[in-house]
């Protein structure tokens, strides 16, 4: 009997996380920050890869993290190579697309913990207060997968590190 009621449960349970994974397979999060500061000052501090360690949240979070340039910075095909969490952490990012004071895209290849390539895309627009800067963030990944995610609320985990990035971007460009 009680091996009938576990069995029950852990079918449920297993049952129930497929579900909700099933809504986690593509993610696609939506932040935005305004900044006080001029537009090149703003697209800038993104397009150059050699600030991204002024506003990463990653290093933010691991400051031991090591990390390199390659290509050349502020173009596409520029890569940002990140090691971090001693040897835990492993991947780049590239500039795939620019649209000079308007837009950025970037393409993540994440071979440690886990492997994903995400994306994020930034759109800059001049308002009244600042430059809004808008971070689009995509994420595609195989129902297993996204069982573990919603398993252990890495949606969320993925949020809080994506409102952080953008506030140290406002932070980098307002204390220059």
């Amino acid at each position: 009997m009680i091996l009938s009621v576990i069995a029950i449960a852990a079918v449920a349970f297993i049952g129930f996380g497929l579900y909700k994974a099933n809504g986690l397979k593509n993610i696609q999060i939506v932040k935005s920050v305004t900044i006080e500061g001029s537009k090149a000052e703003v697209f800038d501090m993104v397009r150059y890869l050699n600030n991204f360690h002024k506003w990463s949240p990653f290093l933010a979070q691991d400051p031991t993290q090591k990390y390199e340039v390659k290509g050349t910075d502020g173009a596409v095909g520029a890569q940002f190579h990140w090691n971090g969490n001693k040897g835990k952490d492993l991947g780049f990012q590239e500039i795939v697309k620019i649209d000079t004071f308007k837009y950025i895209g970037v393409k993540c290849d994440i071979q440690k913990p886990f492997i994903a390539k995400p994306t994020f895309e930034y759109y800059f627009t001049e308002t009244n207060n600042g430059i809004e800067v808008k971070q689009e963030f995509k994420l595609q990944s195989a129902l297993t997968d996204a069982f573990f995610m919603w398993l252990f609320g890495a949606k969320a985990e993925m949020e809080k590190t994506n409102q952080q990035g953008l506030d140290l971007l406002k932070k980098a460009v307002e204390l220059q």
